[in-house]
């Protein structure tokens, strides 16, 4: 699903996530609405003319016409590097969106979700969990994220902030490099064992959404089927 045409945005605040990462607020002419999961593409016009656009999720749900983008710096990447380091606030970029109808959580929906993230893949997968809060939904959410080491974990202080857990949102985060001491898990990429601990039973038919590169998308579906998921009811979103 894909609505509207190219529209002026002004950035109106930028929070730093992690070293490389950056949350970025924008502000546009009429946006009209979005659900959780779904993207949008930022297009940049320099001086001469010359535009590039790339296609980014949403990190939260449409709050007073605002929209909210989590952004990974690239090597040599052209558009995330001018919008991680360059931007100022009050500057101008366009937007142009929603899109996708498949890769989306809606809040009426009740029965229980696996969440599996690698590295950015999170992003939309926080705006369900944010999507899910904001509702006051009590459908049983579970969010596996791997990631590179604790500093690369985006979203930190809100994942594992009490609250969080006490509104049912159990999140395991697994390392693949690099281990905070309390952590029993030794770094290691995911693997069926991490999804038949800390994901729900296949009985309990939940809906998976799973994003992240492409070879961590192929292992984590493949995990799910093999453990009895019905493949109808895993969504998988991919980048790289």
């Amino acid at each position: 699903m894909a609505t509207g045409n190219w529209q002026k945005a002004r950035l109106v605040e930028r929070r730093e996530e992690t070293a490389t990462a950056v949350t970025l607020v924008f502000e546009p002419d009429d946006w009209p609405g979005h659900l959780a999961g779904q993207h949008a593409d930022i297009r940049l016009t320099a001086a001469d003319g010359y535009t590039a656009s790339r296609s980014y999720s949403m990190a939260a749900p449409a709050r007073n016409g605002l929209v909210e983008f989590t952004i990974q710096r690239v090597n040599d990447g052209e558009v995330s590097t001018y919008l991680c380091d360059d931007l100022p606030i009050g500057a101008y970029a366009e937007v142009k969106g929603p899109v996708g109808g498949w890769f989306i959580w809606r809040e009426q929906e009740t029965h229980p979700v696996l969440l599996i993230a690698g590295g950015s893949g999170i992003v939309p997968l926080q705006a369900m969990i944010r999507q899910r809060r904001e509702a006051a939904s009590r459908a049983p959410f579970r969010l596996i994220y791997s990631v590179r080491t604790p500093a690369d974990v985006i979203y930190a202080d809100e994942l594992t902030h009490p609250r969080i857990a006490d509104g049912g949102l159990e999140t395991a985060i697994l390392y693949t490099r690099k281990a905070p001491e309390s952590s029993r898990r030794p770094p290691a990429r995911i693997g069926l064992a991490d999804l038949n601990t800390h994901g729900w039973p296949p009985d309990f038919q939940p809906t998976c959404f799973v994003c992240g590169p492409n070879g961590f998308v192929e292992t984590a579906a493949k995990a799910l089927i093999a453990l009895g998921h019905d493949s109808h009811r895993i969504k998988t979103e991919r980048f790289g």
